[in-house]
């Protein structure tokens, strides 16, 4: 990791949005936070989420706030550590055994996994992550692949059918992803 705080800019590539991101290392491991301002099926939204994950990457807790026509709805999932999650006092057993979170309008969570299996360049991992899905704040499974290309590129496939070649920095943010988001800064 090459500094405690990084601050960048992303793009959304396939309909408008842009998301102002910070990840900082903390006491406890390092925590994630973006201001998300998109058009999703022709509707403006606001997402913002924090994501604390421990030293060695597992998601801990994750709190976001969706604000769209509707008005402002927000989600609160904690990570028991054993692989069980729970939003609010209601278990999830449908995304039991996940490690990672999966918010799927920012780019911010494939650092999650990527960090976490540390892959040497030729290695290739599955995961299973608990996958949030926007505007709705639906929550199930997003089966995910990972394997380390080049020192800077990953490829990555989901059981969605998508597939595409993740550009990350040092510290295993994304540059591009294709079809979805560019980092401006």
């Amino acid at each position: 990791m090459n500094a405690t705080r990084r601050t960048l800019v992303w793009r959304g590539l396939d309909d408008p949005s842009m998301e102002f991101f910070t990840l900082r290392q903390t006491s406890g491991g390092w925590q994630l936070a973006g201001t998300i301002v998109a058009v999703e099926n022709a509707q403006p939204l606001r997402v913002t989420y924090t994501i604390d994950c421990t030293t060695d990457w597992h998601t801990r807790r994750v709190d976001l706030s969706l604000t769209d026509a509707e008005g402002e709805r927000t989600l609160s999932l904690r990570a028991k550590g054993d692989g069980g999650w729970t939003a609010g006092d209601r278990h999830l057993d449908s995304v039991a055994g996940c490690i990672d979170i999966d918010l799927g309008i920012t780019p911010a969570t494939n650092t999650l996994p990527i960090r976490r299996l540390n892959l040497a360049v030729g290695e290739s991992a599955a995961v299973v992550a608990t996958w949030v899905r926007f505007p709705s704040l639906t929550i199930q499974t997003l089966s995910q692949r990972y394997t380390r290309i080049a020192e800077h590129r990953y490829g990555y496939e989901s059981d969605t059918g998508f597939a595409c070649d993740l550009d990350v920095d040092d510290d295993g943010l994304i540059v591009t992803y294709p079809e979805g988001w560019e980092r401006l800064g």
